[in-house]
């Protein structure tokens, strides 16, 4: 029997994990064990989940927990998302995106939405009938946001939206998508706007690859193509055209705390995992756990772990008291992912030539750890971030 990855680290629960988190966790813990789980190589094969996934994910909660009753959700905070995304890493189906589609795509709607739009999108958002991507990189244009080149005009009472994006997750289900545009080219950072696309309602929307990535396989990272594409005005976030690049600055601190939860949950799998790998495993005739080399580097990692952990739940009960600021979220984002990308490595290690095959969890979570260091902003751009407050 496996250890529980929640438990490796035998640490006290924040303040934040409460009663009614802890409760989420379970019950995300076994939906994902019953319902998902199971089918899990399936996706992997498929390289893409069934929208019955979503949906059913949408009838267990598991979709927008923090969002408002009001407009569907659960009326939740952050520590519920975390439960969420925790569950869904300590159970292994990484790939699934719900939680760029909970604690990203609708917290832009939620914020700067008018309330005819939070009324439309979130409740459809909530069911799973609406799945979310944010289309912010473009083939010429990552890390660095102002370098976007895909331009919506005005027409009338609509936006001509024509451009391409590359690397959306989410892309190949999404039908509510969150397009980062110029509405002024010449404006520089203050001509960005964010513009919602419901693509099952406009022509010229095209979804190009599902790109061959070296891991996440089940999840659909895609290329979207604007030609043309025509929406209402009222689809623009927010009252005026150029508060895009404000609201992205806005909500990149939760993006950037949200990849450190998957970090910090994933090396609790895989130490839970290692762990009870070297305890099985024989070499020489003992325990692979008895030869002090073993033990001196699990010794090592739980020790970061435990750091990595009592910072990341530092800064979620920051984020949910509204002081998580820019510089700290970027800390989380690179020291954790970073740490992240070690441990995998340290733990495929452990397991020998078995963590080389692809029938051993590790394999995969080494695979999957390594987008971490490049999404929601490169790990080197996040130094960059940290050291303009120096």
């Amino acid at each position: 029997m496996t250890t529980q990855p929640a438990n490796v680290l035998n640490l006290p629960k924040p303040a934040w994990a409460d009663e009614e988190v802890g409760m989420l966790y379970d019950m995300a813990t076994r939906f994902l064990e019953t319902e998902i789980a199971p089918r899990y190589e399936e996706f992997e094969k498929a390289e893409i989940f069934d929208r019955e996934s979503w949906k059913k994910a949408g009838e267990n909660g598991l979709l927008c927990a923090s969002i408002p009753e009001e407009y569907g959700g659960s009326g939740g905070t952050f520590a519920h998302e975390s439960a969420i995304i925790e569950a869904i890493s300590h159970v292994g189906v990484d790939g699934f995106g719900i939680a760029l589609h909970n604690s990203i795509v609708a917290p832009y709607i939620l914020h700067y939405g008018s309330e005819e739009q939070k009324q439309k999108w979130l409740p459809k958002m909530a069911t799973g009938e609406l799945i979310g991507a944010i289309a912010m990189t473009e083939p010429g244009a990552g890390s660095d946001l102002q370098g976007v080149k895909t331009r919506a005009e005005k027409d009338g009472n609509q936006y001509r939206i024509n451009g391409s994006k590359t690397f959306i997750t989410n892309g190949q289900l999404a039908n509510l998508v969150i397009v980062v545009t110029k509405t002024d080219p010449a404006a520089g950072a203050k001509g960005t706007s964010l513009i919602v696309v419901e693509t099952d309602e406009v022509e010229g929307f095209q979804r190009g690859r599902n790109l061959d990535k070296i891991g996440l396989m089940s999840n659909d990272t895609s290329e979207l193509f604007f030609n043309d594409v025509r929406v209402p005005t009222s689809n623009l976030l927010g009252t005026d055209e150029g508060q895009g690049f404000v609201q992205l600055m806005q909500q990149l601190p939760q993006e950037r705390l949200q990849i450190g939860t998957t970090a910090i949950s994933m090396i609790e799998r895989a130490l839970a995992l290692t762990i009870d790998y070297v305890k099985e495993r024989k070499a020489f005739g003992k325990a692979v756990i008895d030869f002090q080399n073993t033990q001196f580097k699990l010794a090592e990692l739980k020790t970061e772990a435990t750091i990595g952990r009592v910072f990341y739940n530092d800064c979620v009960a920051r984020h949910i008291a509204g002081g998580l600021d820019p510089v700290t979220a970027s800390m989380a984002k690179y020291w954790l992912s970073d740490l992240q990308g070690k441990i995998m490595d340290e733990c495929l290690q452990l397991h020998g030539g078995y963590g080389y095959m692809n029938e051993y969890p590790i394999a995969r979570m080494w695979r999957d750890a390594r987008v971490q260091r490049i999404y929601g902003g490169t790990n080197e751009i996040m130094k960059l971030l940290i050291a303009r407050s120096l």
